[in-house]
């Protein structure tokens, strides 16, 4: 299976944090599982700490980088692509971090972990 984690799914499995469903979190561990980091959940996070909103993950935008190859998580680039595509996929769903996230995954056949139901909207698999 592979993978791709949404923002707070990342945050949530680093910090094992109890919110973090017992099936997306069997999935992560998976070792079997390809799990894949967007570069979009890297600037929502960095974002979210410059803003105040999440001040608790500063020690991880310092050190995404290590958490990433520590973790054996794949990096995804956000190319052009990924960019028209999430532009042109109809809905009412205006988060940009969640569209380019279902563009990538629709291009990539991945599974979006993540709680938000936004991403049944794009058709897109999600595992929670």
């Amino acid at each position: 299976m592979s993978i791709l984690l949404d923002s707070h799914a990342f945050l949530w499995w680093l910090t094992a944090d109890p919110r973090l469903s017992v099936n997306a979190k069997s999935a992560i561990d998976n070792g079997e599982t390809v799990r894949h980091v967007s570069a979009v959940t890297a600037y929502e996070i960095a974002n979210k700490v410059r803003i105040g909103k999440l001040e608790l993950a500063r020690e991880i935008v310092d050190t995404f980088d290590e958490i990433i190859a520590a973790g054996r998580f794949s990096r995804l680039d956000i190319t052009h692509v990924h960019a028209l595509l999430a532009g042109q996929m109809p809905g009412t769903h205006r988060d940009p971090f969640d569209r380019l996230l279902a563009a990538q995954a629709i291009t990539g056949s991945l599974a979006v972990v993540s709680c938000d139901t936004a991403f049944d909207d794009f058709g897109v698999a999600r595992l929670w």
